[in-house]
Parts: C-alpha cells; sequence; structure tokens
C-alpha cells in the first residue's frame, strides 16, 4: 500500500492541482466578469445609437402628395438607419395622435381650452451609426430643411458628442484595466504552476539521468496543465453564467444588454485562455528545472 501511494505520488506530471484549478479559475473569472462588463457596455452603447433620431416638424396644411413626397425622401435617404428587417426607421406622426400622447401622458386636453391642436405633423427618423457626427447631424438637418413643407429640425445637439466622448473614455479605461488585468494573472498563475512544478523538480532530473528526453518529460506536464486549464475555464464560464442569469432576472431592463452569441463566444474564449495559460506557465516551468543543474535543485 506504501509503494503504490509512493509510485502514485511520484508520477511524472502529477502535482497537487487543486491550488492550480483554483487560482486559474478565480484569475478567468475575474477576467470574464471584465468581458461581461465590456459585452454590456458595447450593447448598451449601442441601444443608445440605435435610438439617436431626429423630429422634423411639418408645415401646416401640408398636402398629402407633399408628406408623400417627404417619407419617400428619408426612405431613401442614406442616414436614415434601418431594423433587423431592412426597413427605414422612419415613423409619422400626425397632430391629432400626437394631441392623444400628450393628453395620454399628462391627462391635460389643452386643446379644449385652446379650442384648436397648436401641434403638428411630425416626422421621427433615426440616424444609423455612420452619421452620427456632430458635423454629419448639422449637414443632416440642412438637407432636411431644403425639403419643401419642412417647417423645424430639432435633435439633442449635445447628446452625439457626450455620447461618443464617454464611450472613448469608457473603452480607454477598460482597455488599460484588461492589460493590466491580464499582466496579474499570467503572473499569478506562472507562479502557481512554478510552486507546483517544484515538487516534480527531483523526479525530472532523474528522468534526464536514465536517459529521458526533454519532448518526453514535457509532454505529461504540458498536457496536465492544459487539462486543468480547460476545467478552470469551464468552472469560471459555469460561475459567470450562473451570475449573469441571476442578475437578469433581478435586474430590471438589464435583459436588454443580453446577447447570447457573444456570451458564448465570452466562455469559448475563457476556454482557450486557460488551456494557452496553462500550457504556458507549465512549459516555462518544466523548461527551467530542465535546465538547472543538480546543485540548484536544493
Amino acid at each position: 500500500m506504501k509503494t503504490s501511494t509512493s509510485v502514485k505520488k511520484r508520477k511524472l506530471g502529477s502535482y497537487p492541482y487543486l491550488s492550480v484549478v483554483f487560482s486559474i479559475s478565480i484569475a478567468l473569472f475575474v477576467i470574464g466578469l471584465l468581458g461581461l462588463l465590456v459585452l454590456h457596455s458595447k450593447k448598451l452603447t449601442q441601444l443608445i445609437k440605435e435610438n439617436i433620431e431626429i423630429q422634423v416638424y411639418l408645415k401646416k396644411d401640408i398636402s398629402k402628395s407633399a408628406l408623400t413626397q417627404i417619407r419617400h425622401s428619408f426612405e431613401q435617404a442614406d442616414y436614415i438607419s434601418k431594423n433587423k428587417e431592412g426597413k427605414p426607421q422612419v415613423v409619422f406622426i400626425s397632430k391629432e395622435q400626437a394631441a392623444q400622447n400628450f393628453i395620454a401622458e399628462t391627462g391635460e386636453d389643452f386643446a379644449s381650452f385652446l379650442g384648436e391642436n397648436p401641434l403638428r405633423d411630425a416626422f421621427i427618423i433615426n440616424i444609423n451609426e455612420s452619421h452620427q457626427s456632430e458635423k454629419m447631424m448639422a449637414t443632416i438637418k440642412e438637407r432636411i430643411l431644403k425639403l419643401p413643407g419642412i417647417f423645424e429640425v430639432v435633435y439633442v445637439n449635445d447628446l452625439i458628442d457626450i455620447i461618443n466622448k464617454n464611450i472613448r473614455n469608457i473603452s480607454l479605461i477598460l482597455a488599460s484595466f484588461a492589460g493590466i488585468l491580464i499582466i496579474v494573472v499570467i503572473i499569478l498563475i506562472n507562479n502557481t504552476i512554478k510552486l507546483a512544478l517544484f515538487t516534480q523538480r527531483f523526479l525530472i532530473r532523474s528522468m534526464q539521468l536514465v536517459g529521458a528526453t526533454n519532448g518526453f518529460i514535457r509532454s505529461p506536464f504540458v498536457l496536465r496543465s492544459m487539462g486543468h486549464g480547460l476545467l478552470s475555464g469551464l468552472i469560471a464560464s459555469s460561475l459567470l453564467f450562473g451570475i449573469s442569469e441571476y442578475a437578469y432576472t433581478k435586474i430590471d431592463d438589464l435583459i436588454l444588454l443580453k446577447d447570447v452569441n457573444h456570451l458564448y463566444m465570452l466562455f469559448g474564449i475563457l476556454l482557450l485562455l486557460g488551456a494557452f495559460l496553462g500550457l504556458f506557465s507549465s512549459l516555462r516551468s518544466v523548461n527551467k528545472y530542465l535546465k538547472l543543474s543538480l546543485d540548484e535543485l536544493y
């Protein structure tokens, strides 16, 4: 029994892997959290940009033919965004509908004491992302004002610049944090595997003395480390999936930021990253012990 236990302990490539799996799992979990933050930030930015719109108010007593021509002009314009079905996002709101919406929201019937409806027919048009700079929005406004029957063009002038500026700042912060985090994770995992392989240094030397090639000695360490990395990636992905699903049920409207395809892609990246980190760290550590002299092993 003792002999069997001793052989098992001295098996080439074996080491206390629980601490390695735990360390890699925690590191990948933190990276995954950052990845979720990036994905949700990207989705939120996309939703905001998809809702950048311009209100176009028409002159009173405009003819139906002129109104049809304006709608056709918008639907053919290159600056109009399209929905998932490929249809231009152009919505017409009559002054009667606008009055009903106002009454429903405020509970006040302004037409009853004014004697008339002061609102105007309007188009709400969504602008595609490629035309959302301040300069291009101003150009679009000028183009629309040149159309016959247009009374006024309204949009939030500073909103576009604020959104673009915030996106650049957030992207820079997340990229910097991600870079620092990945460096810390690589150092952490490398040190963990190095400490785990420390118990195998004399066995590695023994294998060299009996004529084993460096490739033969490396292979069990590399395969085990890659397997532990994949297992760690699976654990981290499972934790992230559980936390994200719980958050979607508890936080209102967070489900709008969910992107299943990108989420599964993130999990795949964590699995590959875990395997790569295990491979990289084990190769580095084993190569170090392969080059040490007998005196340096102590």
